[in-house]
């Protein structure tokens, strides 16, 4: 590594680019199982911030996967170093001034914490979409749990691999008994008291 000398001191200032922005970029991690809602809300939620004038970007997972992490399985291994490297690249984004809105299963307390360890305690925020095993089953957007329960997909989450509940998320999103624009609203008005602290 004596060939790598990195230039965070000397580029633009995190704090410089939020105040061109008028805006305090964060990460807002959306945890839950597949089915939960985690993207619907997240797109909903951007479309929200976006009109307010805020720039914001969605990281999702199954975009993620299909470039910086294509190379990656869905062990818990090769999940912990897709988390790793969302995280790197979250921090970068928001190192810019921008809010980022993160979707992913994320599924165990380790690999949330290591996203946390990465991006900063005070700058990741934890979001709980939480809803139901047989609520994600029965919605199925995707068709997942079916093939998940015929053995066609293996190591899925909440069927063949373990989903932990987060233990103190930031806030609570519950989709079974709320509606996609109240679980919209909810998360919105949580992050723009976030984003608008000066």
């Amino acid at each position: 590594m004596e060939n790598i000398h990195p230039i965070f001191d000397r580029i633009v200032s995190r704090k410089e680019k939020e105040q061109f922005l008028n805006q305090k970029s964060g990460v807002f991690w959306l945890t839950g199982l597949s089915g939960s809602g985690k993207s619907t809300i997240a797109e909903k939620v951007e479309r929200m911030l976006f009109n307010k004038g805020h720039l914001v970007q969605i990281v999702d997972g199954d975009n993620i996967r299909s470039g910086v992490c294509n190379n990656l399985g869905f062990s818990l291994e090769d999940r912990e170093e897709n988390i790793r490297r969302i995280a790197e690249v979250s921090k970068l984004m928001m190192n810019c001034g921008i809010i980022c809105i993160n979707s992913f299963v994320s599924p165990t307390e380790k690999i949330r914490e290591k996203a946390r360890g990465i991006i900063g305690p005070d700058d990741f925020h934890e979001i709980f979409i939480s809803t139901t095993l047989e609520e994600c089953e029965n919605r199925d957007v995707k068709g997942l749990y079916a093939k998940a329960r015929a053995g066609e997909i293996k190591n899925f989450t909440g069927i063949d691999s373990p989903y932990e509940i987060p233990r103190n998320p930031a806030l609570v999103v519950e989709t079974a008994t709320k509606s996609v624009e109240e679980s919209a609203q909810m998360l919105f008005e949580f992050i723009v008291e976030e984003i608008e602290k000066k």
